[in-house]
């Protein structure tokens, strides 16, 4: 089989790159052999590039230096992984969509300028969670009226009467999860039980 030039110049370098993590973990190839199940001499072949690696070598080489198999190979990232995110401008703050196509919880990063300061209340159905990157945000939640700083997060059901916006002394950015439909969000962490004796 034919290989492009990128790829026989990756495949080249396993074995040096093998030789190196497993010296600079100070593992003799014995100890290696014994950790994957893999004879010394296949390992010694595969070091001095005289064995072709393979996945069935590569894998327990990788789970026994507790490495992910692309550090073992090198392997050339594929596509360009940067996202280019496009700006709507929705009632003159600026808003930048985080998710891609329908699902129950939108995410988007909003920029409130310092103009958006009198507040408007509006329901909706939908459930909403903002964090605070920059600024203050001024919260009106029915006849609460509250101040967020940076690193400050809220959450509540939009059937309530609602509007947040700037302090009206600088802009204000924000992170927002929407749920049409009132889904919240799940949080999967739970926090760790106290230790009332600590």
């Amino acid at each position: 089989m034919e290989h492009s030039p990128a790829i026989t110049q990756a495949l080249s370098d396993v074995g040096p790159r093998l030789q190196r993590l497993r010296t600079a973990r100070g593992m003799t190839l014995a100890a290696l052999s014994e950790a994957t199940g893999i004879s010394t001499s296949t390992l010694s072949r595969l070091e001095s590039g005289q064995r072709r690696p393979s996945l069935e070598l590569l894998l327990p080489i990788s789970q026994a230096h507790q490495v992910p198999l692309d550090d073992l190979v090198g392997a050339p990232e594929v596509g360009d992984p940067r996202v280019r995110i496009k700006p709507r401008q929705v009632y003159g703050s600026t808003v930048f969509p985080l998710t891609h196509g329908a699902g129950p919880i939108q995410a988007y990063k909003m920029i409130l300028p310092t103009t958006r300061s009198t507040p408007e209340a509006r329901t909706h159905e939908g459930y909403e969670w903002l964090y605070v990157l920059s600024g203050r945000l001024r919260l009106v939640l029915g006849d609460k009226d509250l101040l967020l700083d940076p690193g400050e997060a809220a959450e509540f059901d939009t059937r309530l009467p609602h509007w947040f916006g700037s302090t009206g002394k600088a802009p204000v950015e924000v992170l927002s999860l929407f749920g049409r439909q009132g889904e919240r969000m799940h949080v999967r962490a739970k926090p760790r039980p106290r230790d009332d004796n600590s």
